[in-house]
């Protein structure tokens, strides 16, 4: 057993999977941050660290469940000369779940009003689940489908899985409290959530998009966000300093 996990094939074979997780748990916590956003300050660690455990059983059932994954890339239909399959399916209709979802949150954040305030209290914790699920599953099948090119070793695939989970859970409240705590950046995380939807859908309708551009472009308004914040401080600094004289 020792000697199988340390040959260096498994050893590439995991790290590749363990980033490709990592990635995609970035993204749900992201989210999940964001929808936790619309519940009652009690319930969201409860419903964050659910949603994380959710997502989690969620991608190891789809492992377990390789071969019906895998159907979904056999064409359903064809339209003329194109032909769809059911992950295509899935990516249009997933995608545009997350994309009008976060488009209502944008909306939500700079026009806020009485409406958004009641709407963000009665929003119930079980609905705020059934999305994480939802769109977790969405992110999933990807993965998965790229996974199986990779390797068919269930056990690889699963510890991959649980390691990112790992990771998700130590960076969950770090990502919360930011998302929470400055609004530039819960505004640049729903901006990144439009452009995902955006990609799936793209992806759906089987036009290829180099995802690298969409996170080196969140990375590039992540490090202007950082620059403001800091700027700001420093600012803030200054004024008290001068008022303190």
């Amino acid at each position: 057993m020792i000697d199988f996990i340390l040959q260096p094939d498994v050893i590439m074979i995991f790290a590749t999977l363990f980033a490709l997780e990592v990635i995609l748990g970035v993204d749900n916590v992201v989210f999940i941050s964001v929808l936790c956003e619309r519940l009652p300050q009690h319930q969201r660690k409860l419903a964050r660290n659910l949603g994380i455990g959710l997502a989690v059983v969620a991608r190891i059932g789809l492992v377990f469940s390789i071969s019906w994954v895998m159907s979904l890339t056999t064409p359903l239909l064809t339209v003329a000369e194109y032909t769809i399959t059911g992950r295509q399916l899935i990516m249009l209709f997933g995608g545009l779940f997350l994309l009008v979802k976060s488009l209502k949150e944008v909306h939500a954040l700079l026009y806020p009003n009485i409406e958004h305030g009641v709407n963000k209290m009665h929003t119930g914790i079980v609905i705020v689940l059934l999305q994480i699920v939802a769109i977790d599953a969405v992110f999933s099948i990807d993965s998965v489908i790229t996974a199986v090119g990779l390797t068919d070793d269930v056990p690889i695939m699963v510890a991959a899985i649980l390691s990112s989970a790992v990771v998700m859970v130590l960076s969950a409240e770090k990502i919360n409290s930011i998302v929470s705590e400055y609004v530039g950046f819960k505004m640049l995380a729903l901006l990144f959530l439009v452009l995902l939807g955006g990609l799936l859908m793209a992806e759906g309708a089987n036009i290829h998009v180099n995802k690298g551009y969409v996170y080196f472009a969140m990375m590039f308004g992540l490090i202007i966000e950082l620059c403001h914040v800091r700027l700001k401080t420093i600012h803030t600094t200054s004024m008290v300093k001068i008022i303190s004289k």
